[in-house]
């Protein structure tokens, strides 16, 4: 078999492999060189039955196929490169392809069918105000795979549909497409349409842009960048890897040398508008609601957050390095739109969806969330 057959014959393979995981509703698809491919459907994770042993060969021939677009190079430096593509229905999938004792393996996670409303994802949907800011800086924290880009997915869905803007998104890889709608948006995806995240926002600003979406800002170049961005007039979404708001500031600031935070501090008091931190959490009670594509294709998950919106309060907390009295502004700021993990946990748990256990090993300090969840059952409301 010549190799055009060959590439053609691995394509329909594939193409048929995408196609099971969709009627199957599987959230996860895994291809491993020697081994069948495998489904995580409703959570458990197994091989497709009766299907034969994927060659090297045959995965050889599809990683070359999924990186004609991307920076190979990644693959060859770092063993790894992520990557996002649409099956011939249009279901959106992202995939990340690694080697593992010299050989090919590719994860394929399953993305949503639809963008879905903030309260469906266990969000208020007061947090819409966002896609009103004029400029600023608006931040989603959490660890991997907690539904990050689902929830910014979401805000830039709100602004495409309601504000005549310039939508510049810059992403590893592009998730969502959004189809100009009121908006005329421009998704860019890293390693076939730029080359790095700072390089991409350093040109996004040349590019006339109202919104930016930045899908993370890690390193310092794209985190001052983002900061001048935001300073200049943009309204700049993003992700930072952190477990909760005041873990994301300090996280934001260590990035810098010391000579420089007080002066980084300054700068995100002024531009930071709003911290939504999240974490996914497998649910235990009667009421479980699904945070994926569908109710029956993932564990049953509950979505825990916190909020901060940075008032005159916040902000002059930030510039001073007080961080640690952060949580005291946000437990007072009902009025304002902000709680705690710990108040959302309460919440999860009095409607019996998640255990003691899960809200205990989750929260920041077990006593303040027993506190809090006497009070609640006494009817005490919070302070605004």
């Amino acid at each position: 078999m010549d190799s055009t057959n060959s590439q053609s014959e691995i394509s329909r393979l594939f193409n048929s492999l995408l196609a099971t995981c969709i009627s199957e509703q599987a959230s996860d698809l895994h291809l491993s060189a020697g081994l069948p491919p495998y489904l995580r459907v409703q959570g458990v994770l197994g091989p497709l039955p009766n299907h034969p042993n994927l060659s090297p060969g045959e995965l050889a021939l599809l990683v070359e196929l999924l990186t004609r677009d991307l920076d190979s190079k990644s693959l060859s430096v770092t063993g790894s490169v992520d990557g996002a593509l649409s099956s011939v229905d249009g279901t959106r999938f992202r995939f990340n392809i690694y080697k593992r004792s010299g050989e090919y393996s590719i994860a394929l996670r399953r993305l949503e069918d639809r963008i879905r409303e903030l309260s469906e994802l266990g969000l208020s949907n007061d947090l819409y105000r966002l896609a009103n800011l004029k400029d600023g800086l608006v931040i989603l924290a959490g660890p991997t795979g907690c539904g990050k880009s689902t929830t910014l997915a979401t805000l830039i869905d709100r602004i495409n549909r309601t504000r005549a803007c310039h939508v510049v998104t810059i992403e590893d890889p592009v998730e969502y497409i959004h189809p100009c709608r009121k908006a005329l948006v421009n998704q860019r995806q890293i390693g076939s349409d730029a080359s790095s995240f700072n390089e991409a926002l350093v040109a996004s600003m040349r590019q006339d842009p109202d919104v930016i979406l930045v899908g993370e800002i890690r390193e310092i170049n794209t985190i001052r960048t983002a900061i001048t961005a935001a300073e200049t007039g943009h309204l700049v979404f993003t992700t930072v890897h952190a477990s909760d708001c005041a873990g994301t500031i300090d996280r934001l600031v260590s990035v810098f040398p010391v000579d420089e935070q007080p002066g980084i501090r300054r700068q995100l008091a002024m531009v930071m508008r709003t911290v939504i931190a999240q974490h996914l959490v497998v649910a235990d009670g009667p009421k479980n609601t699904s945070y994926g594509n569908n109710e029956n294709t993932k564990s049953k998950l509950v979505l825990a957050s916190e909020v901060l919106n940075v008032n005159s309060a916040v902000a002059n907390l930030i510039a001073n390095g007080k961080d640690a009295q952060i949580y005291s502004v946000m437990e007072t700021g009902a009025a304002e739109g902000m709680y705690t993990m710990e108040e959302n946990l309460v919440d999860h748990l009095l409607r019996g969806e998640i255990s003691e256990a899960r809200a205990t090993a989750l929260c920041r300090n077990p006593k303040v969330l027993y506190n809090r969840m006497q009070q609640k059952r006494r009817g005490v409301t919070r302070a605004t």
